[in-house]
């Protein structure tokens, strides 16, 4: 029996999703690549790698000594620079590269949100909205808000983070999922007055934008990156392994 080869670019939930399901097809052969940013990331089933490929070449070179069959980029909405060099890499190869992106976060009723194209547009924007803020935009970002010295920050991220930082600033190292009233409970104590934060969409992390609804508080959204032109797309891990297993019956 013929094996697909696929190459799964991870480190999301809808990832890990993806590689137990491909994990319980015969036919299918997946690796999991993860970036390697987080010292203790969660490691899906199945086999995996950590590490760069050295850019749009090396992936290219990879995929090719591998002989992968297709790529699934189930990277963080944010990851423009992986899926940059997925969609050449793959285009180069002559793999089919089909993209994961859950849908993003949409205001509803009572929401108070102004968006931002970048970490620098909103971090322009921070001064004229509040005093408090609490900053969830990752902890890779974080110089653009550096040189803020007037409000006060609460920064959550999975890790510490590295310099710079805002010069007025509290870090809080804390890992998905979160609950409304846990979130709730975090703005009151800490008096927050704006929540800052990436439209990364999902559930896992949404209950901040719950929280801040019901506190009246105003959110500063920064929007998505395009993704590169003309590559396709679906919203879950399931579609992606349609996909896959429609690509293993050709």
């Amino acid at each position: 029996m013929s094996v697909t080869r696929v190459l799964i670019l991870g480190g999301t939930a809808e990832a890990r999703a993806l590689a137990r399901l491909l994990a319980e097809e015969p036919g299918v052969e997946a690796v999991s690549s993860l970036a390697g940013r987080v010292a203790d990331p969660l490691l899906p089933p199945g086999r995996s790698r950590v590490g760069g490929f050295g850019g749009a070449d090396g992936l290219a070179a990879w995929l090719e000594e591998e002989r992968v069959d297709a790529v699934v980029d189930a990277t963080h909405p944010f990851a423009a620079r992986i899926t940059a060099s997925a969609a050449s890499a793959s285009a180069r190869a002559g793999v089919p590269l089909l993209v994961v992106r859950r849908p993003g976060w949409e205001p509803g009723a009572g929401d108070r949100w102004t968006g931002a194209a970048s970490l620098e547009e909103a971090a322009g924007a921070v001064p004229g909205l509040g005093e408090r803020v609490f900053l969830t935009t990752g902890r890779q970002g974080l110089a653009a808000f550096a040189g803020l010295d007037r409000p006060w920050f609460l920064v959550r991220t999975v890790e510490p983070p590295g310099p710079p930082l805002p010069p007025r600033a509290v870090v809080l190292c804390e890992r998905g999922p979160f609950t409304v009233e846990g979130e709730r409970e975090l703005m009151l104590r800490h008096r927050i007055d704006l929540l800052v934060t990436k439209d990364s969409g999902g559930a896992m992390t949404a209950a901040k934008l719950v929280a801040a609804r019901a506190l009246g508080l105003p959110v500063l959204m920064v929007r998505r990156p395009p993704l590169p032109e003309g590559v396709r797309t679906v919203p879950d891990a399931a579609a992606a392994a349609g996909w896959v297993l429609e690509a293993a019956a050709r």
